[in-house]
């Protein structure tokens, strides 16, 4: 597997954990909010789909970030599935990406797995935990993205 498509591999990885946290999610889910910590799940998921058009920018040779402002919880559900899509499908094309995909993955993408984390925690600290999963064994694949949700 080179680069390009294990980068890939780790968008389907992100894709699955993440709808597993929001697939079945209660409804007050997405303003939940815990004193000592600011953001809230639908800050988060905002966030994670701004870093996703940061990478995808990036990949096309433009470093430009956008911090949005959190609109509702299925719009930001269907930014995020869209901003995978995007990005995931440039990835897959032919052309020439215009950044080392290592820093790719070392900056924003990681960045994202870790909000996907906060997001896991946050929803069992609202009571409603996702049921435990062995990911070694998850069927996740490149391109799978609409394989997991």
């Amino acid at each position: 597997m080179d680069t390009r498509e294990f980068l890939r591999h780790t968008l389907a990885t992100l894709a699955y954990r993440c709808n597993k946290i929001l697939q079945d999610a209660p409804e007050d889910f997405a303003n939940f909010r815990i004193d000592s910590i600011k953001n809230t799940p639908l800050d988060l998921l905002a966030h994670i789909s701004d870093l996703l058009e940061w990478t995808l920018n990036h990949s096309q040779g433009n470093s430009k970030y956008n911090h949005s402002t959190p609109t509702d919880w299925e719009s930001e559900k269907a930014r995020f599935h869209n901003s995978l899509h995007l990005l995931d499908n440039h990835l897959a094309g032919q052309g020439n990406i215009q950044a080392p995909l290592e820093r790719l993955f070392q900056g924003p993408i990681a960045d994202a797995l870790t909000h996907v984390g906060q997001l896991a925690l946050l929803r069992r600290m609202a009571g409603s935990p996702i049921q435990g999963e062995n990911f070694f064994s998850a069927d996740i694949k490149a391109g799978g993205l609409n394989d997991s949700y």
